[in-house]
């Protein structure tokens, strides 16, 4: 059931449907400009996106184009990142959409928003592409953060143009795609400068900005095009196409879409409105890996990205998604292993797994995993059962049903904290995951009791009330305190930039989207552009 402000969200598109993004590639550089077509928002007639503002289907574009310079453009080795209207880079998310969205479609998009920043940074620490913002004009809110998640950040010195972020004094909101975490943990600005910076909507034109670390560098007008040319071609100086990269085309997913399923090639989601269950099955590869866009590893990940998309902004009425994975689990490893050499097709998929499995650990809705005979838990296909807050696994009295723990799970999956799930799991044990790992071997349910590595192990006479039992009780609790509870208890162990923005400042903003300073019909969002001012209730909370 989608949110009833809004029809479902479909979050597959291509180059040639793009509205709001124009890429060309020039040899070794890709000139990625944003100009967003104000009169085709995500539903048409709704809002203006003046400004270059954007809204979810700006996201989803720049979402698919990141993808697609991943895998279809590995000779990209510097993406210049720049606005198409002159003296404006990007006003940042648009108000009018926010003003008039869900506090649950707020939520969706800010996570969603983080996430492909997320993933550009990515790009840029592991040697893809360093993404390079070229900020021809204003960058303020969403559209200063978008510049943030690049690698370097230049701003044009025309005596007009500033950074800044608007949202506290302007909105009665916090930056919410991960603004204030990178000031201070990637961009090292001072705390008190980041406090004048994020109360001062004006923000900093170019000498402050670079005084102050809010940009890497400024240049005029006169000489802006030939300095963004000479630090692209610095960093691909510095970073060369790998010498066994191809081109990978990503092809349409095209699911099967009902009322209660959503169907891919090898994943497929059962939707139970009624009970708010989404059972989740995802079945094993029936063909033998090849470095290919169709082979299971990287198309079996895809259906599961966009499934979990589609579960999170169009079903919100489920609350439980319940995994099995079924089929043969010695064509799980094998797909797993073939990913082993160092080329750049496996490190370029091997990536995308693991950012899938991040996306699932940031689903708001509780996860269970279900081991039963014939399941393919088993590496990759295994770390959805570690991700889930609990698994069960039939203790079968032919003892047939078991799991198979690989050297995937020691680091080729790395959660946002920057330690793999099998650590996660252990906080007291240090050593258990290196015990586990060395086993080698299928482990039965007794075992996997005895470890630790599953919740519980029901016999046959107990498993279907005891599964009843436990799923009926999961969705009778308060949705709230379950994501409360599950993201806290999720994100575990180190703290890192990524643990801060979706553990920390979301947790903020999900709260100050519904407080009437913000939100009410005298609140900042709600009062932006009309003539009176906002009216807050100044006690603190």
């Amino acid at each position: 059931m989608a949110d009833a402000a809004h029809p479902p969200v479909s979050f597959e598109t291509h180059p040639s449907k793009y509205k709001h993004w124009k890429l060309d590639i020039s040899g070794p550089v890709a000139a990625v400009t944003m100009k967003v077509d104000e009169d085709a928002p995500m539903w048409p007639g709704a809002y203006e996106l003046k400004l270059n503002s954007y809204d979810l289907s700006v996201d989803i574009e720049l979402y698919d184009l990141s993808q697609r310079l991943r895998f279809e453009h590995p000779e990209v080795r510097a993406v210049v990142l720049t606005g198409g209207y002159d003296r404006i880079f990007c006003a940042g998310a648009n108000i009018r959409m926010l003003a008039q969205a869900s506090h649950a479609f707020k939520v969706n998009f800010c996570k969603f928003t983080n996430e492909t920043r997320c993933g550009i940074e990515a790009d840029s620490r592991s040697g893809n592409a360093t993404w390079i913002a070229a900020l021809n004009g204003t960058a303020s809110g969403g559209g200063y953060e978008l510049a943030m998640a690049c690698e370097q950040i230049y701003l044009i010195d025309d005596g007009n143009s500033a950074v800044s972020l608007p949202e506290v004094p302007l909105l009665g909101v916090l930056p919410g795609t991960g603004g204030l975490t990178r000031l201070t943990d990637k961009r090292k600005v001072r705390r008190d400068m980041a406090d004048v910076f994020c109360t001062k909507a004006e923000g900093f034109k170019a000498r402050d900005a670079v005084k102050y670390h809010f940009v890497d560098g400024s240049f005029p007008r006169s000489k802006w095009a030939a300095s963004i040319e000479a630090r692209a071609q610095a960093a691909v100086a510095k970073n060369p196409m790998p010498a066994d990269a191809a081109p990978i085309v990503l092809e349409p997913l095209e699911p099967l879409l009902t009322d209660t399923h959503i169907e891919y090639d090898h994943v497929n989601v059962r939707l139970d409105h009624a009970a708010r269950i989404a059972h989740v099955t995802i079945e094993s590869p029936e063909s033998e890996p090849s470095a290919t866009s169709r082979t299971w590893a990287l198309r079996c990940f895809r259906e599961l990205d966009d499934a979990l998309l589609r579960l999170r902004v169009n079903n919100l009425d489920i609350g439980l998604l319940v995994f099995k994975c079924t089929g043969d689990r010695e064509a799980v490893i094998a797909h797993d292993a073939a990913l082993d050499a160092d080329t750049w097709f496996n490190r370029q998929v091997r990536a995308y797994q693991s950012r899938v499995l991040q996306r699932l650990d940031n689903m708001a809705k509780s996860i269970f995993a279900l081991v039963e005979p014939g399941s393919a838990f088993a590496g990759s296909l295994f770390e959805i059962a570690l991700a889930a807050d609990r698994s069960y696994m039939l203790h079968d009295d032919d003892e047939i049903n078991k799991v198979v723990v690989t050297s995937v799970s020691n680091g080729r999956f790395p959660m946002h904290s920057g330690i793999t799930r099998l650590e996660a799991r252990y906080p007291g044990e240090p050593a258990t995951p290196a015990k586990i790992l060395a086993l080698l071997e299928a482990i039965d349910a007794p075992s996997c009791e005895e470890l630790g590595l599953v919740t519980m192990t029901p016999d046959e006479i107990d498993w279907d009330d005891e599964i009843r039992i436990a799923i009926e009780e999961r969705a009778s609790l308060s949705p709230d305190a379950l994501t409360g509870m599950e993201q806290n208890l999720r994100f575990g162990g180190p703290e890192s930039m990524d643990n801060k923005i979706y553990g920390r400042l979301t947790a903020w903003q999900n709260w100050i989207f519904q407080r009437p300073n913000a939100v009410g019909e005298r609140g900042a969002l709600k009062m932006f552009g009309a003539p009176e001012r906002a009216v807050y209730d100044y006690r603190r909370t």
